[in-house]
């Protein structure tokens, strides 16, 4: 029997929750872990249980379609300068961690108080995921 669409998109979106789950156990510093797509619409995301969120709903949509939209034009860059691998933006609250991958944008969110050599770290563990 053949899968209809939306069977074989909820499978998806369970899978990369999954993938979410995964790389928010893999320290207790991840705020947030999310995948959006190129237009910045949350596909799947999960929120350490117990934290309040730094961003309301509209911000949140706000700062996902910025960083979809940042890395989507620069895609047009990446044949001169080659593909991204990770990026990471500090903010004073929180560090963030961006991984564009085909699937998505997988945006997750850690405690200021990491490291940089933890961060490095995290990141080498979250890629083994993705």
């Amino acid at each position: 029997m053949n899968k209809t669409p939306n069977q074989k998109w909820n499978e998806k979106i369970a899978k990369h929750r999954n993938q979410c789950q995964k790389i928010m156990e893999l320290s207790k510093s991840i705020r947030y872990v999310g995948l959006i797509n190129e237009y910045g619409r949350t596909l799947t995301g999960i929120i350490r249980p117990g934290l309040s969120t730094f961003l309301s709903n509209e911000p949140a949509r706000n700062e996902f379609f910025l960083v979809s939209t940042m890395l989507t034009m620069r895609n047009k860059t990446s044949s001169a300068i080659g593909d991204m691998d990770s990026a990471v933006l500090r903010h004073d609250k929180v560090t963030v961690i961006i991984f564009q991958r085909k699937e998505g944008i997988y945006y997750i969110s850690i405690n200021k108080s990491v490291t940089p050599d933890a961060v490095n770290e995290i990141i080498g563990k979250i890629k083994k995921i993705i």
